[in-house]
């Protein structure tokens, strides 16, 4: 679409769908155009042509991405603390911090904003922010990794934003739980890929476990990332804005090269209904779906393939220094974690209770 057409654009809800509406002086042209987009419809109610709100029509009409908090918490924080949130959302920005930090910063720094009601952000201090420390451990229990979100999201306000690094010197981080990697086991994993019976699903699954790739990596993915002549695959700007390479399985390019002619992706390896990349929530319910029709019952999440790969790769001999560099990750010390998974002499060590 132009955007020198003369188009106004509104957020909303029809049909309990959230919607973008689309208004415009009546002509055949833009009439033409907007018909051309994926989900377009019109509205008899509004008298108003809309489509989906996704992120790709967003940055197609040039709207601010959904940063937002839910409109229940958002109106019960005052007016200047609101102001706050939109400086410390700007300033994420401007470093360059992914959609998913910017996201969970906002997310729980709000949660502080609305404990202090009517005090002003940049007016509090210390005493303020242990109190709400204090009120997430003792009244809400919060879990160790969501309370250091939150001092994540509250320490870059004031030292970023304030620049007011002293506020949490004296502060105590708690101690961290060590979770181990939750990994499926070899037939797990057939039986995963065998229950996707959808092509693209069942492409993407494979990719995520073959590659041991993040979620956010999977839907980066863009068709001129993949070289089947090398059998590389090039990953841009994972966690921590690291690009890597990885091995391209060679079971998998006979399918590969049959979804892409079958779904004839424009830019991104993988694209949704409405073009561009494919959601991060539909992949996660895909994989959610899956665990239920091939009957694995482990709670885990569609980042438990790459753990899978991880472990596989170091039952299978690995070098642990190779596996680090295929994960991408900056410490050992992270890599070192899969060793607790698959120490097989512990494995082969019988408990006394089998000797009675």
């Amino acid at each position: 679409m132009n955007s020198l057409t003369p188009y106004s654009f509104f957020l909303g809800e029809y049909r309990n769908q959230k919607v973008i509406f689309i208004q415009f002086d009546t002509n055949p042209i833009l009439i033409s155009e907007i018909k051309e987009l994926v989900g377009a419809a019109w509205s008899q109610t509004h008298y108003m042509w809309y489509v989906p709100d996704v992120l790709e029509y967003r940055k197609l009409f040039n709207l601010s991405l959904d940063f937002t908090i839910g409109c229940r918490t958002l109106s019960k924080i005052n007016f200047h603390n609101q102001k706050e949130l939109e400086r410390m959302v700007s300033q994420l920005l401007l470093k360059g911090y992914s959609q998913s930090t910017v996201r969970c910063y906002t997310q729980e720094f709000a949660q502080f904003l609305y404990f202090i009601k009517d005090k002003e952000a940049d007016s509090c201090n210390e005493i303020e922010v242990r109190e709400f420390l204090l009120y997430c451990i003792t009244e809400l229990k919060v879990k160790e990794n969501t309370l250091h979100s939150r001092i994540n999201g509250i320490k870059f306000y004031y030292e970023q934003v304030l620049f007011q690094p002293r506020i949490f010197i004296e502060i105590p981080r708690p101690k961290k739980q060590l979770k181990l990697p939750k990994a499926l086991n070899s037939d797990e994993v057939r039986r995963i890929f065998s229950a996707a019976k959808n092509l693209k699903h069942n492409t993407m699954l494979k990719l995520c476990y073959g590659m041991g790739l993040r979620l956010s990596e999977i839907i980066n993915l863009k068709i001129s990332d993949i070289d089947s002549k090398t059998m590389l695959v090039y990953i841009e700007r994972g966690k921590g804005k690291k690009d890597r390479y990885v091995n391209l399985p060679e079971s998998i390019l006979e399918q590969l090269r049959h979804y892409y002619t079958t779904y004839k992706p424009k830019e991104y390896l993988f694209e949704g209904q409405y073009g561009g990349q494919y959601s991060s929530r539909s992949l996660q319910k895909v994989f959610q779906q899956t665990l239920k029709e091939a009957n694995v019952w482990k709670k885990v999440g569609i980042h438990s393939l790459r753990h899978s790969y991880a472990t596989h790769l170091l039952e299978n001999g690995t070098d642990i220094r190779f596996i680090q560099e295929l994960l991408g990750h900056n410490s050992i010390t992270t890599t070192l974690l899969y060793t607790n998974v698959t120490d097989r002499t512990l494995r082969k060590i019988v408990s006394p209770l089998d000797f009675l």
